[in-house]
């Protein structure tokens, strides 16, 4: 009896001290580490959401760009950091769900090596072609690549991409054979496609608006699984011929296996905040807010991962 009430007084002081240590947090700078140079759509993502949480908790929360291989350099640092709050990840689809088929000397497990903490924001694909292809719906297009096989070539960002993976997809689910011209960045493949040297592209919807509003590209289908507010009048790939693609990338904030649940909590917390003013600013770049629970957000990863290393298989892309 003794024992028992001992242990219950450890387990007590162990309680009152996590809750603490959770409700003094933070007391110094926190870092939110992203794997891309600024101005990207990870980077606005992370800023943004670090201007939110400095005003809810009254600290700081900084960006900190650690560039290289795909943005996996940044997602190890965080990985290996102290699991103590104060180093945290913006990660996304790209790094947690992509590169472990695309990278064999992965440094770290997207499920094992994480403490997930919320969902914040998504970005969906759309499939544009010159305006010289005689194709009007992703129908129309499908029967002309299935007319001239291996004649039909996209771009995308690069092998591995969100862009490049995007199409692949769509090439499976369709059977289609097509030719793919990676690039060193997605705005150099644009170029090509406005110009005709490409026949398509899945393109970020922000990115290739302006050219399909002044007719420079024609819009076929939008990746996700419901019309973007964006694009309105362009049906998704889905209701075009391809039942049940959908394809879009995510940015969910991360820390490193162990962190403190009663910290993950507070952050999620601050994370599901209403405000209107980021909400607006996310829209107005094509950035659709998102948020979730830690648990939705770790099964989306298991889901996303078991996806997408799938689709890298029957691709065979492989980055070293």
């Amino acid at each position: 009896m003794k024992h028992l009430f001992r242990m219950t007084l450890v387990f007590t002081a162990l309680f009152t001290s996590a809750m603490a240590v959770a409700q003094s947090y933070p007391q110094k700078p926190v870092k939110i580490i992203v794997g891309s140079a600024a101005g990207g759509p990870i980077d606005l993502v992370a800023r943004l959401t670090a201007t939110k949480l400095s005003g809810l908790f009254s600290q700081q929360f900084l960006v900190e760009n650690r560039l290289g291989a795909g943005g996996t350099i940044a997602a190890e640092y965080v990985a290996r950091a102290p699991r103590d709050g104060y180093t945290l990840s913006m990660g996304s689809q790209s790094t947690l769900c992509s590169a472990p088929a695309l990278y064999p000397k992965l440094a770290y497990n997207p499920v094992t090596d994480f403490a997930p903490i919320g969902l914040v924001a998504g970005a969906d694909f759309v499939l544009v072609v010159h305006p010289s292809t005689p194709a009007s719906s992703v129908r129309d297009f499908i029967a002309l690549a299935k007319a001239r096989p291996g004649q039909l070539s996209f771009g995308s960002a690069g092998s591995g991409s969100g862009t490049h993976l995007s199409a692949e997809l769509f090439k499976s689910m369709a059977n289609l054979e097509v030719t793919h011209i990676p690039y060193k960045g997605g705005s150099q493949a644009v170029v090509d496609l406005l110009s005709g040297q490409l026949t398509f592209m899945f393109d970020t919807i922000t990115n290739s608006a302006p050219h399909i509003k002044s007719g420079k590209l024609k819009a076929l289908g939008v990746t996700r699984s419901s019309r973007s507010a964006l694009l309105p009048d362009i049906q998704t790939i889905a209701e075009g011929g391809v039942p049940g693609y959908e394809s879009s990338t995510w940015f969910g904030l991360l820390g490193p296996v162990g962190t403190p649940r009663e910290i993950v909590i507070r952050l999620n917390d601050g994370l599901r905040r209403s405000d209107d003013e980021l909400r607006k600013r996310m829209l107005s770049q094509g950035l659709e807010p998102m948020e979730s629970t830690p648990e939705q957000f770790s099964d989306l990863i298991k889901v996303d991962l078991q996806k997408w290393t799938e689709v890298i298989r029957r691709s065979g892309t492989r980055l070293e």
